[in-house]
């Protein structure tokens, strides 16, 4: 499930060793840049591919996809033992105890090989509470200030960058899910210290995939709204919510709803309160999921991922 993984060693984690007189004799392809008329130095390059950023005072490792490192692609991710593996190797090259080094990100990440073309599984996937929505060529992205959650075409991504696709992925649809941690990672995971080889602890490998699978379920799904189950509407409030989820679809969706409600507000036409109180009924009426059929692309995309967590933890 891992990909991404960003490390800081500091000197004292080290053992205080010289980092700028040692580490880079280890490097190739260095590079050097100095910062408040040189008073601080930072050397850059690389060890078997892996690019390591040295200062005074630590070694990053940063701006790799740690399973494209150590398997060669990142179509695959990171199990557990992958990942203490992987760990373990860099740190015998490098000479250093990187299993000490702090955590700065993590990406977890999943590929699906699913029935339609990806951009229609993102059509189905709607707002996200405390995220942006932003849907471009390359993908859909949810954003907040701490973390990510991207839903893209990796096949098209390997082709984009001119890479071989497994043959396995070859000609199929492939949409991937990743949800990065990018900052605070402390205060996510409620800890004092968040080690590499944490990472590779069994319960904080378990808690971490369910987040990122307790975040998918928290995506407001849209359903197929065509299909009127009456069998489930027996109250004058379910035929209400059913009104306003055909109205949705006759706008062409949730998201283009918010866009309708949003502009008749800047003109003038909805007051805020009146604006705020439709998008709560948007809101109810999207989670009323027993008014209508299932969207087969939303019950296939769900029993997927339920799958690969269940495989994984």
């Amino acid at each position: 499930m891992y990909d991404n993984i960003d490390l800081s060693l500091q000197r004292e984690q080290a053992g205080c060793i010289d980092l700028l007189a040692e580490i880079p004799l280890l490097l190739e392809k260095t590079s050097e840049h100095s910062f408040n008329d040189g008073e601080s130095v930072t050397i850059s390059g690389f060890i078997d591919n892996l690019k390591v950023n040295v200062t005074e005072k630590r070694v990053k490792i940063i701006e790799n996809s740690l399973c494209k490192w150590y398997l060669g692609e990142n179509f695959q991710t990171l199990s557990r033992g992958d990942t203490k593996r992987a760990i373990e190797k860099m740190s015998d090259l490098i000479h250093l105890p990187m299993q000490k080094a702090d955590v700065t990100r993590i990406d977890l990440a999943q590929n699906f090989i699913v029935k339609l073309e990806t951009p229609v599984y993102y059509n189905h996937l709607g707002l996200l509470q405390y995220y942006s929505r932003l849907e471009q060529n390359r993908g859909l992205y949810y954003n907040n200030n701490n973390r990510k959650l991207i839903f893209y075409d990796k096949v098209a991504e390997y082709k984009h960058k001119n890479l071989p696709v497994p043959e396995m992925y070859q000609n199929r649809n492939v949409l991937r899910y990743e949800m990065r941690f990018t900052r605070q990672l402390l205060k996510q995971f409620n800890t004092a210290h968040l080690r590499a080889e944490k990472l590779y602890d069994e319960q904080f490998y378990i808690n971490i995939i369910n987040r990122w699978y307790d975040e998918y379920k928290n995506i407001n799904k849209i359903r197929n709204q065509n299909n009127i189950d009456f069998t489930m509407i027996d109250t004058k409030e379910k035929l209400k919510l059913q009104g306003v989820l055909l109205l949705i679809h006759q706008q062409g969706g949730e998201i283009e709803f918010y866009k309708s409600i949003s502009e008749a507000q800047k003109k003038g036409e909805l007051t805020k309160k009146q604006a705020f109180d439709l998008r709560n009924l948007i809101k109810e009426a999207g989670k009323s999921k027993l008014l209508t059929s299932e969207s087969d692309v939303i019950t296939e995309l769900d029993k997927k991922i339920k799958e690969a967590v269940k495989f994984y933890v």
